[in-house]
């Protein structure tokens, strides 16, 4: 029982280090990479930024009494679940910001942004991991999602887009499109180590009657687990047996040499997975 308390513990210890790494990170990516340049690339800490070269109001103050605002917002049209999960990283966030030193690490401005975009998708990843949020921009998608069931990805974009677009009016049209890369890098950043950097493939083969030899030849060769699914034929509504395995993106190749050795005819299904947890390849 103590153990179990123990490992609990040390994971809520864990988790809560992890969404502070990833609150840093934003924090960072903004102040040091940036806001010195003048980039706004979307979201809260875009809208700060921006505010900050209109009004010369300081980042953090900004960020705070949007987030703030965006927390009401929450426990009005959302609900109390909504708002404690982006409770924390709404006030952390702007404490981060402060504290964070507002310096240009790198004068170039391109590669300032590419690095800050990295930072600033890695640290987005590792709250959204955890299960938490840094509140901002979106909840107004969550809100829109509820009553106009509009999709989050569309008015996030849109959100996004408006803060980019304020670039042109506050620093000129070379940080626009700045801000317009560094939202498709932080994107593709989130993505990826959203879904796992170690991907797998799941492969769906059927053989009018080697399906047996293949499965064999596959455990034997590449030590490989599978399962086997009793399925229909479409066309000929007949009974069939359809193999699925999932295999490093290494092994596809040999995979595909084993299969095709024994059976030039049969048919191969490949999709690529995020995440395996478990089990045997």
């Amino acid at each position: 029982m103590l153990k179990i308390r123990k490992s609990l513990y040390l994971k809520k210890a864990g988790r809560f280090l992890s969404i502070l790494v990833g609150l840093e990170l934003i924090a960072v990516s903004v102040s040091m990479f940036f806001a010195p340049h003048k980039i706004a690339a979307g979201g809260a800490t875009g809208i700060a930024i921006l505010v900050k070269e209109l009004l010369n109001v300081q980042m953090p103050l900004t960020l705070l009494v949007f987030n703030i605002f965006m927390w009401i917002l929450t426990m009005i049209f959302l609900d109390k679940a909504q708002a404690a999960k982006i409770t924390f990283g709404s006030i952390v966030l702007p404490i981060f910001l402060a504290v964070t030193p507002n310096t240009q690490v790198i004068q170039d401005a391109l590669l300032s942004d590419i690095i800050g975009s990295i930072l600033f998708g890695l640290g987005l990843s590792i709250i959204y991991r955890m299960g938490s949020s840094a509140g901002g921009t979106t909840v107004p998608p969550m809100i829109l999602n509820k009553y106009f069931h509009i999709r989050n990805a569309n008015s996030l974009f849109v959100i996004d887009g408006i803060v980019c677009l304020g670039n042109i009016l506050v620093s000129g049209w070379e940080q626009f499109f700045l801000a317009i890369l560094s939202v498709g890098i932080s994107t593709i950043v989130l993505n990826y180590v959203q879904t796992g950097l170690d991907k797998k493939l799941v492969v769906y083969i059927m053989s009018e009657n080697k399906l047996e030899e293949i499965k064999a030849k596959l455990t034997a060769q590449m030590a490989i687990g599978s399962t086997v699914f009793d399925v229909r034929g479409g066309h000929s509504n007949q009974p069939k047996e359809m193999l699925m395995l999932v295999a490093d993106t290494q092994s596809y190749g040999s995979i595909l040499d084993i299969i095709y050795d024994i059976d030039q005819n049969a048919f191969i299904l490949t999709d690529s997975i995020a995440e395996v947890h478990n089990g045997s390849f």
